[in-house]
């Protein structure tokens, strides 16, 4: 054999497993709008390490049921995904958060995966090795494709994060374009003709695609169904649009399969403070920090709001900084995602008048603490991160929050929003965590449970929050007055927190050893369970918005 086949056999080999590693991570990108990420996950590893496994090892079987040129059809598969998942998820209600996202990757990146990993094997069977050698060589190379499984997952995962959105072939839709591409490119064949009607119904009328034609008809079928797309755009955090309610007139903020809040539009905006109604009590439930009064200085008086500092992690459409920001409190917002910043600025009204941060809140409180800005330091912090089903777990572990009570002063209070099933052991043990780091806590729902008896439902789904001060003591929520409520109805009804939990259910039960506070590096258990509450999330999520506007993205 020359010696420039033993060198180019191997390289095609590899790049064929790569270019099937690095659509793992897109295919997970496009199945989290219609499933959320969460639940997008759950299988997916299983399936991408199977199929590379049965292509490598299941080699001799494949080859008596495939045909001799199974290479030329991969780059028309690879064409045809967007099409096939554009049909697939028009069912996603009937195949539900648990079984769909399998099923649509089982007929579409697994047999993608499989076949490239076979293609491989079959490649490398060209090169002539005595009977000893091959052994080696068989074991060898199953271990390197799954090297190479995980690489390729890596490498595409930084580029998503470091490109996802800035162009039209880095959208979900684009980089699955991009790897058809190179798979034809890989494995030319006069087959690729077969790919002309997806590619078409791609460019055409796959309305996930980002283009001007495929949005207005994108807003045709959304129209149809009483609600417009005002923007939308890819990015770090996922799917993000603007969609409104005809019939209601409202306005909300969506992210993958989750909403970051929404406002009323047909309820006049408040002249004074440029304030709309939000449509979530939860957000304004969180304003309730600046009620917070201890027992012990109750009668004392405390400073005006000019002259308090405020944190919030987590900005959504900005219902909460916003009020912060009405009342004359120096704010500073913590967002990871520069889309929902600038959203929340062009399209519910975000004020300016504030510190706006565009960074991942760990290093951002890490960086405050360890350069030792002493003037940052807040009267009130708010944490309110949930998205997508379930909240970043980093941002729940004990070093975290303990981060958080070093920023804030001896008389600061501690918002934190915790949306997941009440009834699940990932909320005791969030709750848990955060009652170890803080020293007096009260826990609040965001509307009365359905049942009288908790114990008696099945799923407990709700918003809750936990307010927190740094020193110990009972705390009292003054009543609010007129100025606190900036002329809105909403903060009328919502404001004072209302619907109280008892904190003893969740701490530590005598003779539990299970029970220990979420950690860096050992956050597994809070990851299986937060699996579970994001199904239950989204079978919400299909209850607050129709399931046509979540399939047609």
């Amino acid at each position: 054999m020359a010696r420039g086949s033993i060198i180019q056999i191997p390289l095609r080999a590899a790049a064929l497993l790569v270019l099937a590693a690095m659509y793992s991570p897109v295919s997970q990108l496009s199945l989290s709008p219609v499933y959320g990420a969460i639940p997008a996950s759950i299988y997916h590893q299983s399936l991408m390490a199977v199929a590379i496994l049965m292509g490598t090892t299941g080699k001799p079987v494949l080859k008596r049921y495939l045909p001799a040129g199974t290479a030329s059809f991969i780059p028309v598969l690879a064409f045809s995904i967007p099409t096939a998942q554009f049909f697939l998820f028009q069912h996603s209600s009937w195949l539900g958060a648990t079984h769909g996202p399998w099923i649509t990757e089982a007929v579409t990146v697994f047999p993608l995966a499989l076949l490239s990993a076979f293609c491989a094997a079959t490649l490398l069977d060209r090169l002539d090795f005595t009977q000893r050698h091959r052994a080696i060589w068989v074991a060898g190379s199953s271990m390197a494709s799954y090297a190479l499984l995980k690489g390729g997952q890596s490498f595409s995962k930084s580029i998503i994060r470091r490109r996802i959105g800035s162009g039209l072939a880095f959208t979900r839709s684009g980089l699955q374009s991009v790897l058809a591409v190179l798979y034809a490119l890989l494995l030319p064949s006069k087959l690729i003709v077969l790919a002309i009607v997806p590619v078409l119904h791609s460019a055409l009328f796959n309305v996930h695609v980002p283009l001007e034609h495929t949005t207005a008809l994108l807003n045709r079928t959304l129209q149809a169904n009483d609600y417009t797309l005002i923007a939308r755009q890819e990015s770090l955090t996922g799917y993000i649009s603007i969609l409104d309610n005809i019939q209601d007139g409202f306005r909300v903020m969506r992210c993958d399969h989750s909403l970051l809040g929404g406002e009323w539009l047909r309820l006049p905006m408040n002249a004074k403070t440029g304030l709309r109604e939000p449509i979530y009590a939860v957000f304004v439930l969180l304003e309730a920090v600046r009620l917070v009064q201890p027992v012990e200085r109750w009668e004392e008086p405390t400073l005006p709001d000019s002259q308090k500092n405020a944190l919030v992690i987590g900005l959504g459409i900005g219902t909460t900084p916003s009020a912060l920001i009405a009342h004359g409190i120096n704010t500073t917002t913590v967002e990871i995602d520069p889309v929902v910043c600038d959203f929340a600025t062009r399209y519910f009204g975000l004020p300016a008048g504030h510190k706006s941060v565009i960074e991942d809140a760990i290093s951002y409180v890490e960086k405050v603490q360890t350069t030792g800005r002493q003037h940052e330091h807040y009267d009130y912090i708010i944490h309110d991160v949930f998205t997508g089903g379930a909240e970043p777990v980093g941002l729940f572990t004990i070093q975290f929050l303990t981060g958080l009570s070093n920023l804030l002063k001896p008389n600061g209070v501690v918002a934190i929003n915790y949306a997941g099933d009440l009834l699940l052991d990932s909320a005791r043990l969030v709750i848990y965590t955060i009652k170890s780091v803080f020293p007096s806590c009260r826990i609040f729902r965001e509307v009365a449970p359905l049942s009288s008896s908790i114990t008696d439902a099945e799923h407990d789904f709700t918003n809750v929050v936990i307010f927190c001060t740094k020193t110990p003591g009972p705390f009292k929520f003054r009543v609010p007055s007129e100025a606190d409520f900036l002329g809105s109805r909403a903060r009328e009804s919502y404001l004072l927190p209302q619907h109280e939990i008892n904190g003893v259910d969740f701490e530590r039960q005598e003779g539990e050893v299970d029970l220990t506070p979420i950690a860096e590096g050992r956050t597994q258990m809070l990851d299986r369970w937060q699996k579970q509450g994001a199904v239950g999330h989204w079978s919400i999520m299909r209850t607050v918005l129709p399931s046509v506007i979540w399939e047609n993205w």
